[in-house]
């Protein structure tokens, strides 16, 4: 119980314990890096990579997560598997190079990827916009990155004002979920 009552009175901030839980609200999120994709958008994602040009695996997953805004980042367990069907299946060929497998579509694949009208998965319309799930921690997290960074180098009168606009925002979202 030593920690449990501001440092200077009731009266007075605990600024130790208020950076202490920014601190591990962010890490929740940040150790969730990415999203897990729906059915199938692994594999239109390879094949939309490989249509540009021949890629090893690794290089698969950072264009992703690239192009995705750093929103979808998937992993070496859903990326190499779904590259070893794609061969099984014809739809691309992997020849070796440098010690790594580089990966390019066969002309099964450039059918495959032709008669395809969906856009890539990271220009879905949730992706693109920032209105996928994933955007909301993304969002709390970077608010709370300029909520500390206030309460660390912001004047008394700055950190008053950034609580208020804390409070709106928080009055703010609770109104979103009461709408119909």
């Amino acid at each position: 119980m030593r920690n449990s009552y501001p440092a200077g009175g009731f009266g007075a901030p605990n600024i130790d314990g208020m950076w202490q839980a920014m601190e591990e609200f962010r890490s929740k999120f940040e150790k969730r890096s990415g999203t897990r994709a729906g059915r199938g958008e692994v594999r239109a994602a390879v094949l939309a990579l490989l249509a540009e040009q021949p890629m090893h695996g690794y290089q698969i997953i950072r264009e992703i997560e690239e192009r995705s805004g750093g929103s979808w980042k998937p992993s070496a367990g859903s990326v190499y598997p779904t590259l070893q069907l794609l061969a099984d299946e014809g739809s691309i060929s992997a020849e070796e190079s440098n010690g790594r497998k580089i990966y390019s579509l066969t002309e099964a694949g450039r059918e495959e990827v032709a008669g395809d009208d969906a856009p890539a998965p990271w220009d879905s319309k949730e992706t693109a916009s920032g209105s996928g799930f994933a955007a909301l921690p993304k969002a709390g997290v970077e608010l709370a990155q300029a909520a500390a960074q206030v309460g660390r180098t912001g004047t008394s009168k700055q950190v008053q004002e950034a609580v208020k606009v804390l409070e709106e925002a928080r009055r703010r979202l609770y109104s979103i979920l009461a709408q119909d």
